[in-house]
């Protein structure tokens, strides 16, 4: 469809007509933009230059609200506000926009960080860590447990327990996970190596992950499992997580652990991992 063919199409019919509410949707989240701004901007780049009330009624937004949306999006670096009456506005050009966007959110997030970081032995941090410890003294022990979902969260959960271990780490886990656990715990695993606790890995090691394991030998205990087949991490024989599913029947946004501090059960558990540990073969010795 032509320039001029676009601009009639718009014109007799509104946005609706050439741009699709997925379309607009996705937008919406890239350029995290609410759905007023997204219609007059999508609009305005129809039309390339307009006023106010042209792109109120062509992106179906109240008129009323037309000049708030505009400059919100001026602000944002995506229109631009035209000298002369009537005020008329200009469409940035998108690959433009992009670059604009892109800064702010690095610039967003730079001082989101500073702030965090500014935290670290403060007062805030110790009144809400206080806040927090209270707060554990009234839980049940059978309270301290959850279902966390989606892979992303598993592993921001996995690499707390780790980094609060005191005395060991027990994982079981699959070849894909061994690899995923190498990459997202390595630094953590380095870290407790140094204050000594001891760590054990059991994975059906392949020879795409040999390498790689015996790299990590040198701060992990790491071994072949060709028999026993989990995902689950103990830490400290009190704390554990494990995996319902296996990886390979589960998209990483469903994979669910459960997480529950359970000493009795974790021994257990860890009791009868050391049973299987005995029989597998040591990565040091594989060829």
């Amino acid at each position: 469809m032509g320039t001029d063919n676009l601009k009639e199409e718009v014109n007799k019919g509104g946005l609706s007509m050439i741009v699709k509410e997925e379309f607009l949707s996705q937008l919406r989240r890239i350029f995290n933009l609410n759905l007023y701004e997204v219609r007059i901007w999508t609009a305005l780049l129809s039309r390339g230059v307009s006023t106010a009330g042209e792109l109120s009624e062509i992106g179906n937004v109240p008129r009323s609200r037309a000049y708030d949306i505009l400059e919100s999006l001026e602000k944002k670096g995506f229109v631009i506000m035209k000298l002369g009456k009537p005020i008329k506005y200009l469409a940035v050009d998108p690959s433009e926009v992009v670059e604009r966007v892109k800064k702010n959110v690095k610039m967003d997030s730079d001082g989101v960080i500073k702030k965090l970081e500014g935290l670290r032995g403060g007062d805030l941090l110790k009144e809400i860590t206080l806040l927090h410890k209270q707060g554990i003294d009234f839980i049940s022990p059978t309270d301290l447990s959850g279902a966390i979902r989606g892979r992303h969260n598993l592993y921001a959960h996995l690499d707390l327990m780790v980094r609060g271990a005191q005395k060991n780490v027990t994982i079981m886990t699959t070849s894909k996970g061994f690899l995923r656990k190498v990459e997202a715990l390595r630094p953590s695993f380095e870290k407790l190596k140094r204050r000594g606790v001891k760590i054990r890995i059991a994975a059906p090691i392949t020879k795409d992950s040999l390498s790689i394991a015996k790299s990590l030998s040198k701060t992990v205990d790491v071994r072949t499992s060709k028999k026993l087949d989990g995902r689950f991490c103990i830490v400290d024989g009190k704390d554990m997580m494990f995996m319902v599913m296996h990886d390979d029947n589960v998209h990483p946004s469903y994979d669910i652990g459960i997480w529950v501090t359970t000493p009795f059960f974790a021994n257990t558990l860890d009791n009868m991992f050391d049973l299987a540990w005995k029989e597998m073969v040591p990565i040091s010795t594989t060829k």
